[in-house]
């Protein structure tokens, strides 16, 4: 994740988009890792499509407008090649990529995503993909999950009895419950998935919180670690899954919904 993300989410954008301010200004805007600053402000002005209908800088133009070097410019431009964002052709120089081209598990596009337009459609896409994973990844770490492991996974939980109290993060203490699953399943693909899950999960429970007037249930949690922790597998796997698919209904049931009101206030 780009460092001082977080300073940056209230003000979509505001460093990526030429304006007025001056060089010197935006610079400092930027945060002090000034690579990550402009990878962060040009990723996101890159998403909301500020460049649909523009040539995308030359590096040199990037420099002056952010006031930073040409070394920082070029390093951001890489990392964002990297991300399929854009892509560098002969003659043609530096262009934007079709969001078809982006890496939808680069925790930076998702949440620049996510950020741009809150898009149900996105969530269902992400837990679809969840269904397919964390219920296996709960499976496998009831069968290879260590001391460690099942010490994780009971930390995640006792915090989330905490959050109920008041007395810690509900949606940090949610995503460290999860992600302490897919580490205990051992399977380095699924190990890998937790950035993308720590990421699109902060915006899915936001919204699923939101329709159910609470927080995850805890009891429905505290099933998938009693299963993992007495090694059943299959209790795990369908602990799990009855998690994820109560979270797709809850957006079918939402999305349906928003679609009755926008045809009655057509009417």
């Amino acid at each position: 994740m780009s460092e001082n993300a977080g300073d940056r989410d209230a003000d979509w954008g505001r460093t990526a988009l030429v304006t007025e301010t001056s060089p010197a200004e935006v610079r400092t805007q930027l945060g002090r890792n000034l690579t990550y600053g402009l990878l962060d402000a040009l990723g996101r002005s890159i998403v909301i499509g500020h460049y649909d209908n523009r040539a995308f800088p030359t590096e040199a133009e990037l420099a002056r407008q952010h006031g930073v070097s040409r070394s920082v410019t070029r390093e951001a431009v890489k990392m964002l090649t990297a991300k399929g964002l854009l892509s560098a052709r002969p003659r043609q120089g530096t262009i934007v990529q079709p969001n078809s081209s982006w890496n939808l598990f680069d925790p930076d596009v998702l949440r620049w995503l996510l950020e741009r337009k809150f898009s149900v459609e996105l969530l269902r896409h992400f837990n679809q993909l969840r269904v397919a994973i964390e219920p296996e990844a709960a499976a496998l770490a009831a069968v290879h999950a260590d001391a460690a492991d099942i010490e994780s996974i009971k930390r995640g939980l006792d915090r989330m009895v905490a959050a109920e109290e008041g007395m810690d993060n509900t949606l940090d203490a949610d995503i460290a419950f999860h992600v302490a699953i897919l580490l205990a399943s051992k399977n380095p693909f699924y190990a890998q998935f937790r950035d993308v899950v720590s990421t699109a999960l902060r915006s899915s429970i936001q919204f699923t919180n939101r329709i159910k007037g609470r927080t995850a249930s805890v009891t429905d949690h505290g099933a998938v670690s009693d299963a993992i922790i007495r090694r059943h597998a299959e209790g795990a796997y369908v602990a799990m899954r009855k998690i994820v698919g109560d979270v797709l209904e809850l957006i079918d049931s939402a999305d349906q919904e928003s679609t009755s009101k926008r045809r009655l206030n057509a009417q």
